[in-house]
């Protein structure tokens, strides 16, 4: 019944793109926007990894049954739980990763989906979230909560570099902290 609710709440969310993202591509995200996001790239046959805790249970279940196509471990694991998204992404589907998850800090990102597109020779974008109407959790991340029947606007800040992002991604991320902290509410 959660999840039944979860998902009308989900499928109320007005979901606006600045712009088509390329596909395949990894498709980098701040863990505070995951609701969002959920919605924004439903029925995309995007693959994920949801780790296998009990929250994450009910988030691959919700994820699975908007389309995604979902894999069960921790990032934190290292490359052998991030290979299903690389065989994904190799087989011509984009992968979503939160840059900063699974545990944080908030806002800090790891290396993880700059690797991933690296290996997968597929660009990083970047996805950062606009809100209408939201709430803020107290979580490690303070995830934003959409109200229902909010708009959602997903913007791509600039460009970025397909291959060997490295020496351009730590500036990038910097821009995109900058972006993510202002206000949301119009």
């Amino acid at each position: 019944m959660f999840n039944f609710i979860l998902k009308l709440l989900v499928l109320s969310w007005r979901v606006r793109f600045e712009k088509a993202l390329p596909e395949p591509a990894v498709i980098g995200l701040w863990h505070q926007d995951l609701p969002a996001c959920l919605a924004a790239f439903k029925r995309k046959n995007i693959a994920v990894l949801i780790s296998r805790s009990q929250d994450g249970s009910k988030f691959a279940k919700l994820a699975q049954s908007l389309g995604y196509n979902v894999f069960r471990g921790s990032s934190s694991k290292g490359q052998s739980e991030v290979r299903h998204l690389l065989h994904a992404l190799k087989n011509g589907n984009s992968a979503g990763m939160a840059l900063d998850g699974p545990k944080g800090p908030a806002l800090a990102a790891k290396p993880g989906a700059e690797w991933l597109a690296e290996k997968a020779k597929v660009p990083l974008i970047n996805v950062c979230v606009k809100y209408s109407c939201a709430f803020r959790l107290k979580s490690w991340d303070k995830t934003y909560i959409p109200l229902p029947f909010s708009r959602v606007d997903v913007y791509t800040p600039y460009p970025k570099p397909q291959h060997r992002v490295n020496h351009q991604l730590r500036y990038f991320f910097q821009e995109s902290i900058i972006f993510a902290t202002l206000p949301r509410n119009e």
